[in-house]
């Protein structure tokens, strides 16, 4: 049976849907007023994942990832450009929907957005405002009364008395307690504002996302996701104005990514300690990073080095070079008569993706997972040895399905192993080389042909000689 680590129980709980069969997953996606870094990435690629494996297993998923196009820092961003808001934020969707899609993120079943749900969330502030858990103050913005709340803090696992030590109240603010957080922002001059019945305004960040998910998800859902620095005060605001608003219960599961880090400090755009992800794509193939993210559980910290993204690139390769040259399937019969063991091949498979499954089963292990690729890239290899390429033919088969559960394997073995141009050197240049070691080696020239090897070598190119022919890779 799956389970999930629920951050609100803070326990590792048996996972069972509201609705039998189907399951409904939100996650709190981008603030779009720069380039994604690599924990944006961390979550997209992370909750790709966690789709595609409960749709695997035969789940009815309805994946939700929201925008938030109307932010304070989308304003601070677009006035320090001099640039409309509509036009940054366009540029940025654009932006990371490419960053996304280079990953291999599938597009989620819906991205709503904050300036589109505006009745939504006008409807909730003044149901919260009707039932006395919300207030209008003496400078216009409408805040949240967060001691009417009696489960405040459960997520977070802090007392009201705790919270309140680290609390604070900003310039301008008109708070009755400085626990209480806005939801309604009078108008300033210069900024975007829309009608309200408490004035012109705009929303805060926290109630943009109650609106947007009950809207596309229903009152009360399955899962909530995001990143672990938005467990307090983002999406314990969530619950509180949820819950409140509904009456009802607002989410069963609560999922948090842990943090990227850089020289063991969180990485963040606000530490300036950040790369984004275009950066990363210009030295390592996104399916290297994609494989670096999950190759780590997704609650644990991911630790950015180049050595960890060689480490990736490494144990990718592994994978492939597995997969190369395997000739098409063969049928069963024909494949457990070749090889000539007392396990038949059919049965070796469901071994192992009962090992796959058993691991994604225990929140979502992706470590554990991928070691079950390995141990399937052994079997192949072994059968490659003793010369039985055809009985690992479904062995293979078996890899780059389980594999794409991960959205891991989608390349041609060939492509992979050959992608991503080293030092500039093209494929065109690294085949003249090979034809001109080709040439040495039948003129018996070995001083010449083991040079070109050294040469192609130094700019990390293998040459493998088998059958007669010469094959090289990155």
């Amino acid at each position: 049976m799956l389970h999930i680590y629920n951050s609100l129980t803070r326990n590792k709980d048996p996972f069972t849907p509201i609705t039998p069969g189907k399951i409904r997953l939100y996650v709190c996606g981008m603030t779009v007023y720069d380039f994604c870094h690599l924990g944006h990435a961390r979550v997209m690629v992370v909750f790709d994942m966690v789709a595609r494996y409960l749709r695997a297993r035969g789940f009815d998923v309805t994946y939700i990832r929201n925008i938030t196009d109307i932010d304070d820092k989308i304003i601070n961003r677009a006035r320090e450009n001099g640039e409309d808001i509509g036009a940054l934020t366009a540029r940025f969707i654009q932006a990371m929907n490419e960053d996304a899609a280079a990953l291999g993120v599938l597009p989620p079943d819906a991205e709503p957005r904050a300036t589109v749900h505006m009745p939504q969330i006008l409807n909730m502030i003044g149901k919260l405002v009707e039932s006395g858990f919300a207030y209008q103050a003496r400078n216009d913005d409408v805040y949240y009364h967060v001691r009417k709340f009696p489960l405040y803090g459960a997520l977070s696992g802090k007392t009201l008395d705790e919270l309140k030590i680290g609390a604070r109240v900003e310039v301008g603010e008109e708070k009755d307690d400085p626990l209480d957080f806005v939801l309604w922002k009078a108008a300033k001059p210069g900024e975007p504002q829309w009608d309200s019945p408490w004035g012109a305004g705009r929303p805060g960040w926290h109630i943009e996302c109650s609106a947007m998910s009950t809207a596309c998800l229903g009152n009360h859902f399955d899962i909530h996701g995001g990143g672990m620095d938005l467990k307090f005060p983002h999406h314990e605001n969530e619950i509180a104005q949820s819950e409140a608003a509904t009456g009802t219960k607002f989410v069963n599961t609560w999922m948090h990514v842990g943090f990227v880090r850089l020289n063991e400090e969180k990485m963040s755009k606000s530490l300036g300690n950040f790369f984004t992800v275009r950066e990363v794509l210009k030295k390592y193939d996104p399916e290297v990073v994609r494989y670096f993210i999950l190759g780590s559980h997704y609650r644990s910290p991911l630790d950015y080095s180049d050595e960890n993204l060689q480490g990736a690139k490494a144990a990718l390769t592994r994978l492939y070079l597995a997969l190369k040259d395997l000739p098409a399937m063969h049928r069963h019969l024909q494949v457990s008569r070749e090889a000539g063991s007392r396990e038949r091949p059919a049965e070796a498979i469901v071994a192992h993706d009962e090992r796959f499954h058993a691991a994604m089963d225990d929140d979502f292990n992706t470590p554990g997972a991928l070691a079950v690729l390995f141990e399937l890239a052994r079997d192949i290899n072994k059968l490659r040895e003793e010369g039985k390429l055809a009985a690992a033919a479904p062995l293979g088969a078996a890899l780059r399905r389980l594999g794409g559960i991960l959205g891991l394997l989608q390349c041609e073995a060939q492509a992979f192993l050959r992608g991503g141009a080293v030092n500039g050197l093209t494929d065109e240049q690294i085949e003249a080389l090979i034809a001109l070691r080709t040439a040495a080696r039948q003129n018996r020239n070995w001083a010449e042909s083991d040079r070109i090897r050294d040469e192609l070598k130094a700019q990390g190119i293998i040459l493998e000689d088998t059958a007669g022919r010469t094959t090289w890779r990155r």
